[in-house]
């Protein structure tokens, strides 16, 4: 529980406890944890209470230069942890910000949009027919998707989730250029930037920078600064320039490569949504919105 909370256990080798592996970092706090789980007649929730109300947690994971040199992986707990969140949450934060996640609970395991080649051979080495839902089974929670063994979810995959035919208990976690590439290019990816594009469009307000205001709230949770929406909307203009002068496709952009002249609303403009739609792929790969600090 300290791990999904601070990114690294109270001893850090979570899968391997004994007497090999490094102490805790934090001996009598550990014992006291345990007591505390224990006589509490091991109850969960009263667990997470205790540690999300703790001083610990509650600290800003800002950090100084002095700080950095004394506990660079802040072992010490001198900070608030910061740490990418996990392959799941990144899927489902897209989803939510463009206000689609399907917040259904159980079921069975749905298919959401993957390259066709993966399910036939060589890339498989059996056809499978793997069928892309439609409506709002896709947009469902990562954890539902349905795992293939020999053939992993490339996004969640992409994001160090574990395959789930073998118990872990402490993930790796990577930062690789793919994963920039997945919530920039991959399919639902973009889907949610459209999405998100619409729904400022239609529920952001009147102007550039209230719309502007309204995608970014949706996705980091706070308001951005005077540089942040100057950026943003520099960034807008140059792309309404792009589409005026016919260097992109605003359809495509705005609906998909495949869409035809009445996918979008009526009350919507192509040009306009893919220009949202572009800065709404922008929020969706900022750093800060899949970490968690």
């Amino acid at each position: 529980m300290w791990q999904a909370y601070f990114g690294t256990g109270l001893v850090s080798t979570s899968e391997d406890l004994g007497s090999q592996c490094e102490p805790p970092s934090h001996p009598e706090l550990l014992d006291w944890l345990a007591c505390e789980f224990m006589e509490k007649n091991w109850d969960i929730k009263a667990l997470h209470r205790l540690i999300v109300n703790s001083a610990a947690y509650k600290q800003s994971s800002h950090v100084t230069p002095e700080l950095y040199s004394k506990d660079p992986y802040n072992r010490l707990l001198a900070r608030g942890a910061r740490f990418r969140v996990e392959g799941e949450i990144v899927h489902d934060i897209a989803l939510s910000a463009a206000g689609v996640l399907n917040l259904k609970m159980g079921g069975r395991g749905i298919m959401p949009p993957a390259p066709a080649f993966l399910f036939v051979a060589p890339a498989s080495y059996a056809p499978f027919p793997w069928i892309d839902e439609s409506g709002d089974e896709k947009y469902r929670r990562a954890v539902y998707i349905y795992r293939r063994r020999t053939t992993p979810y490339p996004f969640l995959t992409t994001f160090d989730t574990p395959e789930g035919n073998t118990s872990c208990i402490r993930r790796a976690r990577s930062n690789t250029p793919l994963q920039a590439l997945m919530t920039l290019n991959e399919t639902l990816s973009m889907n949610a930037a459209q999405l998100l594009a619409r729904k400022t469009l239609a529920e952001g307000g009147a102007t550039d920078s209230e719309k502007i205001t309204y995608a970014f709230r949706r996705t980091l949770s706070r308001k951005p600064d005077d540089a942040e929406l100057r950026t943003l909307e520099n960034t807008l203009n140059r792309q309404r320039e792009r589409l005026k002068d016919g260097k992109l496709n605003a359809l495509e952009i705005a609906a998909g490569k495949d869409a035809k002249a009445d996918a979008l609303p009526k009350s919507i403009d192509a040009k306009e949504a893919a220009a949202f739609t572009i800065v709404a792929r922008v929020l969706l790969n900022l750093d800060e919105t899949i970490t968690k600090e």
